[in-house]
């Protein structure tokens, strides 16, 4: 079935879905409440805003509180503990569903791809109503109108798929900036991670939808957009015409209208000279790379799969910090993988004095059942991780101030986001290297680029003053 003929099909299940929504609507004497919570990352965050905006197109009500007619979660399973959480917060939900029998509750995202997940909530969890995976997500309408037409469980789980099917209504949280998934699931396998086994094999979408999308997102007012896929790098590997990366970011630089492009996650073993030139040469792209390392012990890398060693990850970032001094690396890093001595932590930290980071997110190494090193026999003590991750840490901190205090007096244009939470009288950006400036302002602001004075540096964030 082509893309545009399973649109077709579900565009008319939105109309039916509306007529079982209106239904309930009668019975309540009100619009059904919806509640979407969002656990993971920004590829569920985007698969969040399509799920909410077909639940307003069939006539929901979204809410910020689960205390609402329909409760979905969309799942992550990178770690056993986010698992542990939507296990917790199911069993507060029954509470609440017994109080209100037409409640419905529904389950999505990567964890409902693992059979041991679907089997324990057929057992433990009787009254969820639907759950569905990270494939057919497309198909959310004809799976509501199933919901509301079975008194059973409905469980649709696909194991992989090579559709793609966009243009379906979405529900942006930010009007003036939006993720656009580029391509879907990850070839690398990493011994580590889950996300190849639930979100399937790397598939690229087609430029020209691609652009289109951007294009109807500029004329809705969109400045900012964020390229989305597991592995941006090896973009246009599966493509019958194949383009790289590099080659999509010139296009989507053409669109009039967006002013900033981001992108994650970069992959270090697929970053080509051809996208350093690209980001060096661009006024769109914004001054920000995500560039996971996962640790700097060349040992460990090979045991995790990663496919490049240390010396190979520091002269791409040196080649980086050589060519675009402006650009802010980010990163993720590991601490405890199976077989990591101190002495790989060391290595670690090694390149994180010469690399420079702008930010990194540390982890301690959590055993994921279903890959490769959950599996393997040399598992660090906590004692080691504890010492190894604390020495990271104040490195990985005292570089970062370093690095963000360097922007300290000078005009920049940031993004405003929002009001501030903390207080009234000041609005919140986002400059192009990612960090964040409070400054005053009022709601007029919002979605806006305007040119601030960064005053003081208080560790990870600014304050500053508008500029005329």
């Amino acid at each position: 079935m082509t893309q545009q003929t399973e649109k077709d099909r579900q565009f008319l299940f939105i109309e039916q879905a509306k007529e079982y929504v209106d239904k309930l609507a009668e019975q309540l004497g009100r619009r059904p409440l919806c509640n979407v919570t969002t656990f993971g990352c920004q590829m569920n965050a985007r698969d969040s805003e399509k799920l909410s905006g077909i639940l307003e197109q069939v006539g929901y009500e979204l809410v910020d509180t689960e205390d609402a007619d329909f409760v979905i979660y969309n799942t992550c399973t990178v770690r056993d503990n986010a698992n542990q959480r939507v296990y917790g917060r199911l069993g507060f939900l029954n509470s609440m569903k017994k109080k209100k029998p037409h409640m419905k509750i529904a389950l999505c995202g990567c964890m409902m791809q693992e059979d041991l997940v679907i089997e324990k909530i057929k057992k433990s969890y009787r009254f969820v109503d639907l759950i569905f995976g990270t494939h057919n997500i497309f198909k959310f309408a004809e799976l509501l109108c199933t919901m509301f037409e079975s008194d059973d469980m409905v469980i649709d789980i696909w194991k992989d798929t090579d559709q793609i099917v966009e243009d379906l209504p979405v529900e942006r949280k930010y009007s003036f900036k939006s993720g656009i998934n580029i391509m879907f699931g990850c070839n690398n396998f990493c011994s580590y991670c889950i996300v190849p086994y639930v979100r399937g094999r790397e598939r690229s979408r087609n430029p020209k939808d691609i652009i289109r999308e951007i294009e109807n997102l500029a004329a809705d007012g969109v400045v900012e957009i964020m390229l989305l896929g597991q592995n941006v790098n090896s973009y246009g590997k599966t493509l019958e015409e194949p383009m790289s990366f590099a080659q999509l970011l010139r296009e989507v630089e053409k669109v009039d209208g967006i002013e900033r492009i981001r992108f994650m996650t970069s992959h270090p073993k697929d970053l080509s000279e051809e996208l350093i030139q690209v980001m060096k040469e661009s006024k769109k792209i914004c001054r920000h790379l995500h560039l996971p390392l996962q640790s700097g012990s060349t040992r460990i890398l090979d045991a995790m799969n990663r496919r490049y060693t240390k010396e190979q990850y520091l002269a791409i970032a040196e080649k980086i910090r050589k060519e675009i001094p402006d650009m802010a690396i980010t990163t993720d890093i590991i601490v405890g993988f199976p077989g990591e001595t101190l002495a790989d932590v060391e290595e670690t930290i090694e390149v994180v004095k010469r690399v420079k980071y702008d930010n990194a997110f540390t982890f301690i190494y959590s055993k994921r059942t279903g890959t490769p090193a959950a599996a393997m026999d040399n598992q660090v003590s906590q004692e080691v991780v504890k010492e190894g991750f604390d020495k990271l840490l104040k490195i990985v901190q005292e570089t970062a101030r370093e690095r963000a205090s360097m922007l300290e007096g000078l005009t920049v244009s940031a993004l405003v986001e929002e009001i501030n939470e903390q207080d009234s009288s000041l609005v919140t950006g986002r400059l192009s290297n990612n960090t964040i400036v409070h400054f005053p302002g009022n709601q007029s602001f919002i979605g806006k680029i305007m040119n601030v004075k960064l005053k003081e540096c208080r560790g990870f964030y600014y304050t500053g003053e508008l500029v005329d």
